[in-house]
C-alpha cells in the first residue's frame, strides 16, 4: 500500500498536467454528447465526473479515461423518447450498471482478447480521422452538429463529408482565426517550445491554447466586435445562482418504473453496448500505453458497472471507457490513474465554482486541440506501417477504418473482425498442409489443426501426384484432423496403388486421430504401372 502511494506521489508532476489536458478535451465532449442525446446538459458533466473519480478509482487500468460515449447516443435518444420520463431512463442506467457487474463476475471480459490487433489499430486510426473530419467544422465556427458525434449520419441531417463541405461555406472569421492560431500553437508548443525547458514540459499545451484563445476573443470584443466569437460558439455550462441551484442540477431515478419492460430492455442494451465499447477501448488503451501494462478486463467491467450505477443514481448519462480521452491522457504524459481521477475532480470543481469563466472558452480552440489529438492517432506513417506488413494485416486495418468512418464504431469493428476472420481462415487454409517433392517422391505434412476447410486443397494436391510415385503422409504433428480429411486420406490409400503409387501414412503415437486400423503406420504398396508405349514395344 505504501509503495503504491509513493508511486502515485512520484508521478504527480506528470499526472496533474495531463489531467488538465483531459479535462479540456472532456469538457466539450461531455456537453456535446448530452446535447446530442436529448438529455439535460449537466448529465454529461455528471457522467464525466463519475467516469473520472469513481471508475478511475476502481479500475485496474492506469491510463484509460471513462466518460459519456458517443456510441451510446442513439440508444439514449430512443430510450428517453420511449420512456418519456428522464428519471425512468436513469433507472435503466442504474440497472445497466448492475448487469455490467454481473458480466464482470461471469468473466465476460475475455471477449476483448479475441479482437485482432489490426482491427484495434484500425479503430484508433478511424477515431483519429473522425476527430479531424468532425472537429474541423467546429474549428471554423460551424456548430450545426453536436461536439463528440462519431457517427457518419449526423442528427442534423448531414453526414461527415457534407458537414465538412457546409463548414467551408459558413466560415466565421473570428472562430477561424482562433482555430488556426490554436492549432499552430499546439504544434509549435509540443515540437519546439516545451522540449527546450524542463518546467515548460509541465505546462500543458492545451491549457496555453485555451488561455490565449480566450484572450484573443476578449480582445476582439472591444477591438473588432464584428469578428468576436459569439455565445452560440462558446462552451455552455449551466450556471447555478446558488448552492441549492447547483444541487438542483442533479436528478434521481424514479424507482416506480421498475416494472416497465422498456426500462429493462434499455438496461440490457446499455450493459451490452457499453461493455463491448469498454473492452474495445481498453484493448486500444493497453496498446497505446508506453509501459505496455495490461488491464484486468473483468475488473474493468465491474468498475464500469459501479460507475454507471452511481451515474444513474445522481442524474448522469451511461459511461464507457473512451479512446479520445485516453489518447489525450497518454499524449499529455500521464503515468498513473491519478490523472483520470484528477480530471474528474477538475470537472466537479470547475462547474461548481468557475462556470462563467469556462463559458468564455471558444469551441474552435477546443476543436483545434481535438484535431491535434486526432492526427496523433491517425498519422500517415501508421498506414504505411500496416501496408508493409502485408495484405493480411493491411486489409483488415484499412477496411476497419473505412467501415467506422462510414457507419459507427461498433458496426465498423464488427466488419473489421469479419475481414480479419477471413484472413485467419485463409491462412489456415493454406498452411494446414505442407507439401515438398523430389523427383517422384512426395512428402505431405499435416500441421496442427486440419479442418474441413482444408479438404479441397488436400484432395487436389493428392490427385495431382503422378503414377509410379512414393508418398509419405506425415500426420504426427496434427492435433486435430477433421473426419472429412481422414476420409480423403483413407480413400487415397485405397485408390493410390491402382495408379502405381506407394503410400505411407504416419499417425500420432499419442492421439486418436480418427484413422481406421491400429498402429502408428499404414503402408499401401503398389506394383509399378507399365506405360502403354512400353507394353506395345514388348
Amino acid at each position: 500500500m505504501l509503495q503504491k502511494v509513493k508511486q502515485y506521489a512520484s508521478a504527480l508532476r506528470y499526472d496533474f498536467p495531463s489531467s488538465v489536458v483531459v479535462f479540456l478535451v472532456a469538457l466539450p465532449l461531455c456537453l456535446g454528447i448530452a446535447l446530442g442525446s436529448g438529455a439535460p446538459l449537466f448529465s454529461g458533466i455528471i457522467a464525466g465526473m463519475v467516469g473520472g473519480i469513481v471508475i478511475g478509482s476502481l479500475s485496474g487500468s492506469q491510463l484509460s479515461v471513462s466518460g459519456p460515449a458517443a456510441g451510446l447516443t442513439a440508444i439514449v435518444v430512443v430510450a428517453i423518447g420511449k420512456l418519456q420520463v428522464y428519471e425512468a431512463f436513469l433507472l435503466a442506467v442504474v440497472l445497466g450498471g448492475v448487469f455490467q457487474i454481473i458480466l464482470g463476475f461471469l468473466k465476460a471480459g475475455i471477449l476483448g482478447d479475441y479482437i485482432p490487433s489490426s482491427v484495434i489499430k484500425g479503430m484508433l486510426a478511424a477515431i483519429g480521422l473522425i476527430l479531424i473530419l468532425k472537429q474541423f467544422p467546429h474549428m471554423v465556427g460551424y456548430d450545426k452538429d453536436y461536439q463528440g458525434d462519431e457517427t457518419f449520419s449526423e442528427t442534423s441531417g448531414d453526414n461527415t463529408f457534407s458537414a465538412l463541405l457546409g463548414s467551408l461555406r459558413h466560415l466565421l472569421p473570428g472562430a477561424l482565426m482562433i482555430g488556426i492560431v490554436s492549432l499552430v500553437l499546439m504544434i509549435v508548443w509540443e515540437k519546439y517550445i516545451a522540449p527546450k525547458a524542463r518546467f515548460l514540459k509541465l505546462v500543458p499545451g492545451p491549457l496555453v491554447v485555451v488561455v490565449i484563445a480566450v484572450a484573443i476573443n476578449e480582445t476582439l470584443r472591444s477591438a473588432a466586435p464584428g469578428m468576436v466569437v459569439k455565445e452560440s460558439h462558446l462552451v455552455k455550462i449551466p450556471v447555478a445562482d446558488s448552492f441549492n441551484g447547483f444541487i438542483s442540477f442533479f436528478t434521481f431515478p424514479d424507482f416506480s418504473h421498475i416494472l416497465n419492460p422498456v426500462v429493462w430492455t434499455t438496461a440490457i442494451t446499455i450493459a451490452i453496448v457499453a461493455s463491448l465499447e469498454t473492452l474495445l477501448n481498453i484493448e486500444a488503451s493497453d496498446d497505446l500505453d508506453p509501459y505496455q501494462r495490461v488491464t484486468p478486463t473483468n475488473r474493468e467491467l465491474m468498475a464500469q458497472g459501479a460507475g454507471n450505477m452511481f451515474s444513474g443514481l445522481i442524474g448522469g448519462l451511461p459511461i464507457t471507457s473512451v479512446v479520445v480521452r485516453t489518447s489525450a491522457n497518454i499524449n499529455g504524459g500521464a503515468k498513473t490513474k491519478m490523472s483520470t481521477i484528477f480530471h474528474g475532480i477538475l470537472l466537479l470543481l470547475s462547474v461548481a465554482f468557475i462556470p462563467t469563466i469556462l463559458n468564455l472558452i471558444p469551441l474552435s480552440a477546443l476543436a483545434a486541440i481535438l484535431i491535434f489529438t486526432g492526427y496523433k492517432l491517425a498519422k500517415p506513417s501508421l498506414f504505411l506501417k500496416f501496408y508493409k506488413k502485408g495484405w493480411d494485416q493491411f486489409l483488415p486495418f484499412v477496411l476497419t477504418v473505412a467501415a467506422i468512418l462510414l457507419t459507427d464504431l461498433l458496426k465498423g469493428i464488427l466488419i473489421g473482425c469479419v475481414v480479419g476472420l477471413f484472413f485467419v481462415i485463409r491462412s489456415n487454409f493454406k498452411s494446414a498442409v505442407f507439401v515438398v517433392s523430389d523427383a517422384n517422391r512426395y512428402l505431405f505434412r499435416l500441421r496442427k489443426d486440419v479442418s474441413f476447410l482444408n479438404k479441397p486443397i488436400i484432395k487436389n494436391k493428392l490427385e495431382q501426384i503422378p503414377e509410379n510415385s512414393s508418398v509419405l503422409i506425415d500426420a504426427t504433428r496434427a492435433d486435430f484432423i477433421d473426419k472429412d480429411i481422414v476420409e480423403v486420406i483413407e480413400d487415397f490409400l485405397k485408390h493410390a496403388p491402382l495408379k502405381g503409387i506407394n503410400v505411407e501414412l504416419k499417425k500420432s503415437h499419442f492421439k486418436d486421430q480418427g484413422f481406421s486400423g491400429n498402429g502408428s503406420k499404414v503402408i499401401a504398396k503398389a506394383k509399378p504401372i507399365v506405360p502403354e508405349k512400353e507394353m506395345a514395344e514388348a
